[in-house]
């Protein structure tokens, strides 16, 4: 699959291995984290707005609880969405990778195995984010459409274990980038015997 990529016209790799300079994969990631945080964030402050009203009202804040839930539901909404892309950024940069064999990261894995257990637990959780996107649809437009608290207690706690699994996988897929130097652009300019700060220096000038 990696020599069709590259033999497939006008695809030219740079010195990370990619058709572009920065690799789109991460930025996606912080996108899909960042959502699905604010997105059980809020439903929790939603849930737990009873305990907190009499802080609000010394606030002065026109704070309400419904407002909660709806940052909520829309965030875990546009997390979904945003998931698609980056699991098919994230395959298409695992397909050009080129991985080392000569080290273990500091769980005990090699690059490969690495890879493979971030490219599955990719799908795993993009159809884990679906699964929740829908139960609160269900939530908020079904089940609890006319109670005040929107989400169930065994929803938030679901999502907990969530951000948990978001935050094993996302370690996995900062060590490819730091302790194999998959796309990692000085990287793979040492092992060629380059010097990245007198070849990056002159891609800067051009």
């Amino acid at each position: 699959m990696i020599v069709l990529l590259i033999d497939l016209p006008g695809l030219q790799l740079g010195e990370n291995e990619l058709p572009y300079s920065i690799p789109i994969h991460p930025q996606f990631v912080h996108l899909t984290l960042g959502l699905v945080i604010i997105a059980i964030a809020f439903d929790l402050a939603g849930t737990l707005f009873p305990l907190g009203r009499p802080l609000f009202k010394f606030l002065t804040l026109p704070a309400i609880r419904a407002g909660f839930y709806e940052v909520g539901w829309y965030n875990l909404l546009a997390a979904t969405i945003v998931t698609f892309f980056t699991v098919t950024a994230g395959f298409f940069e695992l397909m050009l990778a080129t991985p080392p064999t000569d080290r273990v990261s500091v769980w005990g894995l090699d690059a490969n195995s690495t890879m493979l257990l971030h490219g599955l637990g990719g799908i795993l959780l993009l159809a884990v984010i679906v699964g929740m996107t829908v139960w609160r649809g269900f939530q908020r437009y079904r089940w609890r459409k006319d109670c005040s608290r929107e989400v169930q207690w065994s929803y938030l706690l679901l999502g907990m274990v969530l951000l948990g699994a978001l935050y094993l996988h996302g370690t996995l897929g900062a060590q490819l980038g730091n302790e194999f130097g998959i796309h990692n652009t000085a990287v793979h300019l040492l092992r060629q015997g380059k010097n990245p700060n007198i070849v990056l220096a002159g891609h800067s000038q051009e």
